[in-house]
């Protein structure tokens, strides 16, 4: 009777271990396309989503390594490295459009940037679902955790492509920045849940 059970949760955690590879290879793959990008378009926007990567490529590592162990103290490490990465993301983030914003930046367009965070956008989002569902049905709180730093990865991916295209379109420089703010909270929230307990 207890066979099936297993069977499903060893396909729950496959599931996982496919979901978080694949979020570390198009992170690996974003970091040279955008370091690409943004040194041809001199833009400090998509310089430092190449950053927000290497941030979703330690998380996606945590993952891989949580998932393949088990026990209560082992979670709660992974958990503490997720919050470290979620606060060295609010940190760039609110540091990076500070700086934007106080020196007047003004990036050149960049085709290249628009056509990958847009479908780093789509990509990121589908990921963070199969991590939130996964991770409720396995009940493991890294898994989901994993899975809003991937759906804050794929809000920064939009608030790039968003700033990214306006620039393009109409001039303003400055709709990447300040759409940067709202990223701040919502990481800094999550830093605050998972240092007090709240997950």
């Amino acid at each position: 009777m207890t066979a099936p059970k297993e069977i499903s949760r060893d396909s729950l955690l496959r599931q996982g271990f496919v979901l978080e590879y694949t979020t570390l290879a198009w992170n690996v793959i974003g970091i040279v396309v955008l370091a690409v990008a943004a040194v041809s378009a001199r833009s400090v926007a998509l310089a430092g989503f190449g950053l927000d990567s290497l941030i979703e490529i330690g998380a996606s590592t945590v993952v891989i390594w949580e998932l393949s162990g088990t026990g209560e103290a082992r979670q709660q490490r992974a958990l503490r490295l997720i919050g470290v990465g979620f606060a060295a993301l609010s940190v760039y983030l609110l540091v990076q459009s500070t700086w934007v914003l106080a020196v007047g930046y003004h990036p050149r367009h960049s085709p290249l940037g628009i056509g990958w965070t847009a479908v780093t956008a789509v990509v990121m989002f589908a990921l963070a679902a199969g991590k939130a569902r996964t991770g409720a049905a396995l009940d493991n709180p890294v898994l989901k955790t994993e899975g809003r730093v991937t759906l804050i990865d794929g809000l920064l991916a939009a608030a790039v492509l968003l700033g990214l295209a306006l620039n393009t379109a109409v001039g303003w420089w400055w709709a990447d920045p300040a759409a940067g703010y709202v990223l701040v909270y919502y990481a800094v929230r999550e830093v605050r849940e998972i240092f007090t307990g709240g997950h």
